[in-house]
This record gives C-alpha cells, structure tokens and sequence, in this order.
C-alpha cells in the first residue's frame, strides 16, 4: 500500500487479482509495479506474527512419523521464500522430519510459484521424482498443502498460513497437479462448502484420513492417535 500509494480495498483487489491471475501476489507486484520481492519478504511474509497463529501441532508429527521413511520421502513444497516456509515448520514443530524443501526463489526473478509448470518440474528435479505417475498431491488453502510421491516417495508441503485470507489457490494447484499427471487428493476443512467441481481424484476432510486412503505407505503398526482434527491445529 505504502509503495504503491494506493487505498487498503485497491491493494486488496490487486492482491486478489495477481494471486489469480500469477499463483503468488508478489509476482503481479514485481512484474508490474517493480516490487523487490526479498523486500516484500522483509516486510510481510517474515514480518507476520506467526508466533500468535502457529503452535506446536503433535498429531501432525504422529502422523509424519507413522509414515514408513523406507517406503516414502518426506519432502517440503511451497510458494513461500525459504525463511517463512522454515519458521513455519519450526512452530509447527516438524521441521526435522523432512528430507529437504523446495520454496519459491524470491532472489530469482520471475518467479515461478505453483501452479506454474516451472514450480512442480523444480519440485521433482530436488526431491529426486523419475515420474510424474509416481506424485501424489494433496492441496489445502491457506493451512497445509501435501503432496504424495509414490514411488514410493511422500511430499508433505505447508503453505503460507495468512492473517487474511488469500483466494483459493489450492482447487487451482489441485487441478494442475493432476493434469501434470500427479494423483491428487484435494483437502477441506469440514466447515468448507462442496465445490462446485471436484478439483481431484480425491477429496477429504483430515489429513488421518491418509491412512485409509494410501495405507501402503504408513507402518503396519499404527501409533494411537489423539482425538481432534489435523485440520484445525495447522
């Protein structure tokens, strides 16, 4: 706003509209307005008071743990620069179950967030994908986004959590990950209304409901789970 000297309601509708039309608001900022995408960083995603949002979540631990590392990669995705997609993680307290993460490079631009081509071929160049029929992807708005790699390899990606909300992006990244050849498993709240066209070949209310769906990839012996929804701690 103070950049651009424009009215709170204009930022929001050019905010909306670049999200749509680019996958990531800062890309519509730094192709059109010359926005230093590490600034914005600077000024937004790390200046966010995370700490009042994101707690601790040990059923998502739990269930990251009761994946079987032998079968399964556990791999970071997301459209946030690398220092909010760590501090993320680290109050969820996660961040050491995954073998590596692939973030949107704001030092590099134009960026290149998901739904882009260039996002999801990035994510399979560095976690190791030799194909695209052995991804599974699972997208949630705003909270979480996970993505599965049989193969068996599993991605597990956690978006931006926002203070206010974006549009859905995740029906969008959905439908590309599946026309990109990617099994996908798109994933609600249980407040959310049905869509009005699926996004996915699956769709769920909790991540718990993993297990049922892709029980090849978890420990024979399931560790007792807490009571409560994944959904409302992420």
């Amino acid at each position: 706003m103070k950049h651009l000297s424009i009215s709170h309601a204009d930022a929001r509708t050019l905010h909306e509209k670049y999200y749509k039309d680019y996958g990531l608001a800062v890309s519509g900022l730094t192709l059109h307005h010359k926005i230093d995408p590490l600034e914005f960083n600077k000024e937004v995603d790390d200046a966010l008071p995370l700490e009042d949002i994101i707690t601790s979540n040990p059923q998502l631990r739990q269930l990251l743990d009761d994946i079987d590392k032998s079968k399964v990669k556990l791999w970071l995705f997301t459209n946030a620069h690398i220092t909010h997609a760590q501090r993320v993680v680290r109050l969820l307290g996660v961040e050491d179950m995954f073998e590596g993460l692939t973030y949107c490079d704001y030092s590099k631009v134009p960026l290149h967030p998901k739904p882009h081509t260039e996002a999801y071929e990035k994510a399979e160049v560095e976690a190791g994908v030799s194909s695209v029929q052995d991804c599974f992807f699972i997208g949630k708005y705003v909270n979480k986004i996970v993505t599965l790699n049989r193969g068996l390899t599993v991605w597990l990606l956690i978006c931006t959590p926002l203070i206010e909300p974006n549009p859905d992006d995740s029906h969008l990244n959905c439908r590309y990950a599946q026309q990109r050849g990617w099994t996908t498993v798109h994933l609600l709240e249980p407040e959310d209304p049905e869509p009005e066209v699926k996004a996915a070949k699956h769709q769920i209310r909790d991540l718990e409901e993993l297990r049922d769906l892709f029980p090849e990839i978890f420990k024979e012996s399931k560790s007792d789970q807490p009571n409560g929804s994944l959904n409302s701690q992420l």
